[in-house]
């Protein structure tokens, strides 16, 4: 930020106060040779699995935003690794491979660059190693088949009303009500979202999970919003950013 110059010091403080909740503050270049500087809430926390997560919502709000102005570069901070002192191998790790699914899965060519004080030799080492381990992974494909509920549509849709009665539509209730029953009064109607680039996004991190955990931690998520958060969800998923706020 001191290399940005005043102006923008300034103005980080100023968005700060007025938007003290926003998850996201972005502000021009100031001082610095590029288009945007995007300053992203994050907290680093003790628990490592936490802190993991932590580090893959930074990375999909920042490459969303991207996305969002439709560049084409992006440089990261190793974040964490100064004065919070996080476990310097779990933030490279996680970062290199985070990214590494979130260009894959939504398919973008994206030049990314991690900024590096000339000092932190052994960072510089340790994101040579996993960006260099990446690389040589020659991880396959993930071979996936989209759910058998979902119809086809050539108009882009995303929200398909399911049929009262049918096997799906008695499922879903069933799932609902064994968390639900009792608090609520009835149900309208249910919609199937179809949206391909997020169900995709589901599966890598789901068989990640399953991979590095041994075990099944899916859980299903009954949450509260208004019609704004909900159009957002739709098109872009759902992240710990909704969690308590609606």
């Amino acid at each position: 930020m001191k290399a940005a110059g005043r102006n923008i010091r300034t103005a980080y403080r100023e968005q700060c106060q007025k938007n003290p909740n926003s998850l996201i503050v972005s502000l021009p270049s100031g001082q610095l040779s590029c288009k945007q500087i995007f300053f992203v809430k994050w907290e680093p926390d003790p628990n490592e699995e936490f802190l993991r997560q932590s580090l893959v919502d930074f990375i999909w709000t920042v490459i969303q935003n991207i996305i969002s102005y439709k560049f084409t570069s992006v440089a990261f901070p190793a974040i964490g690794c100064g004065e919070h002192g996080c476990p310097v191998d779990l933030v490279v790790k996680t970062m290199v491979k985070e990214i590494k699914n979130q260009l894959k899965m939504r398919n973008i060519p994206l030049t990314v660059r991690f900024v590096i004080q000339p000092e932190r030799q052994n960072l510089y080492e340790e994101f040579s190693n996993q960006v260099l381990s990446v690389q040589e992974d020659a991880e396959t494909l993930i071979n996936y088949k989209l759910p058998s509920t979902w119809v086809q549509s050539t108009e882009n849709k995303l929200r398909f009303v399911v049929p009262y009665n049918t096997h799906e539509y008695n499922s879903i209730v069933n799932n609902f009500d064994q968390t639900m029953e009792e608090n609520y009064t009835s149900i309208i109607r249910i919609e199937r979202i179809q949206n391909e680039r997020w169900f995709l996004q589901y599966l890598a991190h789901s068989q990640e999970f399953d991979k590095r955990l041994n075990k099944a931690t899916e859980r299903r998520l009954y949450h509260g919003c208004p019609q704004s958060a909900v159009n957002s969800i739709i098109k872009d998923c759902f992240n710990r950013s909704f969690a308590g706020a609606h």
